[in-house]
């Protein structure tokens, strides 16, 4: 970057200003661009973590939706034991003959090698062989069919295994949801008996209320009596000792003239009715 700036700085100074004026326009083009670069890369660096996890997502679905399954049948094979994949790999460089002659060449090449040396264990190995093929060709359905009922038997086994516990959780799915609905009931319950203490506590309150308006009224009843009978004694008093007193002021002479005095109004009230 260094050498191109100074190949580009060596025809602007001849130019002059226009050259200088062309030198600042790409540094501020470059400056531009250069704020734009990293402004994309900071929100590649935002979105990079959403990125990833719903690649995560995305990769634990479909590792779940393609999920081994067990094969019924084995893979196919050639000559009664070679993998067909084997065959095929052979298609794209050599053809249909590819894999059968590069099978008779490796033969040829052991055998006239000695590699692979023809004793009396491989006429006994070639009459096993013979043997297990005999076998194979004879007992091999009888075989095949008696193991597949034992695997049939061993699939309804893990099926009923199965099913018994899908239902034994779907039971218990149902359970936990009455459990559910009856801890429903439970908090209207708890709140029927909230509202219960409250009323009680209300009605307790009024209670007491009531009570202490009983007893505070007796107790100004009982000061209204006290002081009803003090006036009352007061009363009694004053006017007994204000009788005793005119009592005690009048003399035998005034009440003589007092009863004569009233004889006469007597007399006189007699004579005009």
């Amino acid at each position: 970057m260094l050498t191109s700036e100074v190949n580009r700085r060596k025809p602007n100074e001849k130019n002059g200003s226009t050259g200088l004026f062309n030198q600042l326009s790409r540094r501020t083009v470059n400056r531009s661009a250069d704020k734009m670069l990293s402004r994309l890369a900071l929100r590649n660096a935002q979105a990079l973590p959403a990125i990833a996890h719903g690649a995560q997502a995305l990769s634990s679905s479909s590792e779940a939706s393609n999920r081994p399954v067990r094969a019924e049948f084995g893979g196919k094979v050639r000559l009664g034991f070679i993998p067909d994949e084997w065959f095929t790999y052979f298609y794209p460089k050599t053809g249909v003959t590819g894999p059968y002659a590069f099978g008779l060449g490796l033969t040829t090449y052991l055998v006239s090698k000695e590699i692979y040396v023809m004793e009396h264990e491989y006429y006994t190995g070639l009459s096993i062989l013979l043997m297990c093929i005999y076998g194979v060709k004879k007992f091999g359905p009888a075989v095949a069919a008696y193991a597949d009922k034992l695997i049939d038997e061993q699939i309804t086994d893990l099926n009923e295994s199965k099913n018994s516990e899908i239902e034994y959780y779907e039971s218990s799915i149902k359970d936990e949801k009455h459990s559910q609905w009856q801890a429903e009931g439970q908090t209207l319950l708890m709140e029927a008996k909230k509202q219960n203490i409250a009323m009680q506590l209300e009605a307790a309150y009024r209670e007491r209320l009531a009570h202490v308006y009983s007893e505070v009224k007796k107790r100004l009843d009982y000061q209204v009596q006290i002081q009803a009978i003090e006036r009352r004694i007061s009363q009694k008093h004053m006017s007994e000792w204000i009788i005793s007193n005119v009592l005690k002021s009048i003399t035998p002479e005034q009440e003589k003239a007092t009863l004569q005095q009233c004889i006469v109004d007597l007399q006189g009230l007699a004579a005009r009715t």
